[in-house]
């Protein structure tokens, strides 16, 4: 009964796409938001920071690019490394302090930026699996 149980959800190819597509997409939302409304509290923070304006686009790559490259399944080893790069660049440049911290509810106020990283070191490590856009497996 188990064996059976565990030989029809035994899909691994599927779970990376809906773990692609699931952070992918969730992400793609916030650069899309940034689109529309702008970068200019990033860029803001960046420069508070002593880094030059230019380097707050970056956005652009971690929550827009990165994020159609996963849906798609192109690159996708490189891409959530730069996906991680951006989580971890947000958490440091927003609010480094929030790792020690807990929110109203009991949860970790790095909680968040956490799924996110986790995630992206699992794509990472997962690869695409065999749904890609592309069909050269050095591609995916």
């Amino acid at each position: 009964m188990i064996a059976a149980f565990n030989r029809m959800l035994d899909k691994p190819d599927l779970g990376k796409l809906i773990l692609r597509v699931a952070f992918g997409g969730m992400m793609l939302f916030h650069g899309v938001h940034k689109m529309i409304y702008g970068i200019s509290g990033i860029i803001g923070k960046v420069v508070e920071h002593g880094m030059p304006a230019f380097v707050g686009y970056g956005v652009f790559i971690g929550e827009v690019l990165v994020p159609i490259l996963f849906i798609l399944g192109i690159l996708v080893r490189p891409a959530a490394l730069i996906f991680c790069a951006t989580m971890l660049f947000a958490w440091l440049v927003t609010q480094p302090g929030m790792i020690f911290t807990l929110d109203k509810v009991g949860a970790w106020g790095f909680e968040v930026i956490a799924v996110y990283l986790f995630a992206g070191l699992a794509i990472a490590l997962l690869g695409s699996g065999r749904y890609s856009v592309m069909s050269n497996p050095n591609w995916r």
